[in-house]
């Protein structure tokens, strides 16, 4: 069986990380990424949180830490991982365009709460959507819902920005999908370069949104004033 020399192969992967370089448009999921139960991929995240406090000098039998390792374990599985099963795939369920709306929608300033997959450190920021009706319209709060699925995973932003994209093409039969996302990264934030105003902003254009015009109406549209306040 072929191995992998670590040692030799450590620079390449540091690098990777500190530059947030993405190897795949798909999220790199093992053939046998759901072989367990969540149950039981609770039980071995426990004693994996468990080895990490304790190998990092914690005192585990402090109240405060006692419920710690199970509590880290039901999070990733249950919350800020819960994107990577597909049995947690929001159902796009879509409806006629009976009214004939033929003009751009545009859901703007979804709440984007992910994790780098480099760091295992939260990207925080908001997402914008639209598309231009085919025959099919979406209702809204799927809209956030997929934003929110594909967020709860281990994530690149760019690979984020193309899944919702290609998830919305698939469910409306059109190409015409657009997102943009604004988003901080707390491994840029709060370790390595420490700069806490910088964010990262990608796009993805697909259909017409590839049209300079219908792009620039878009992003019009992210700009504006929507505090109802």
């Amino acid at each position: 069986m072929f191995e992998v020399n670590n040692e030799m192969n450590q620079p390449k992967i540091d690098e990777i990380g500190e530059n947030h370089v993405g190897t795949s448009a798909k999220t790199p999921l093992r053939d046998d990424a759901f072989a367990i139960s969540d149950s039981e991929k609770i039980e071995k995240i426990q004693e994996s949180v468990r080895d990490i406090l304790q190998t990092l000098g914690m005192d585990l039998t402090d109240d405060s830490l006692q419920g710690t390792p199970k509590r880290v374990a039901k999070a990733f599985v249950n919350e800020l991982f819960m994107g990577l099963n597909p049995k947690n795939m929001p159902k796009a369920s879509t409806f006629d365009n009976n009214y004939k709306y033929g003009e751009m929608l545009v859901e703007k300033n979804i709440i984007v709460y992910s994790t780098c997959e480099h760091h295992l450190l939260p990207i925080i920021g908001r997402a914008h959507v639209a598309y231009i009706s085919n025959g099919k319209v979406i209702g809204l709060s799927k809209m956030n819902r997929i934003v929110e699925y594909f967020s709860k995973r281990p994530q690149v932003q760019e690979r984020l920005t193309m899944q919702i994209v290609q998830s919305l093409q698939n469910a409306l039969g059109t190409d015409d999908v657009a997102c943009v996302i604004d988003a901080k990264h707390l491994c840029v934030n709060s370790r390595g370069i420490k700069d806490i105003e910088s964010s990262t902003v990608t796009s993805e254009f697909g259909g017409k949104f590839k049209d300079r015009d219908v792009r620039r109406e878009f992003l019009d549209y992210i700009k504006m004033d929507t505090d109802f306040d």
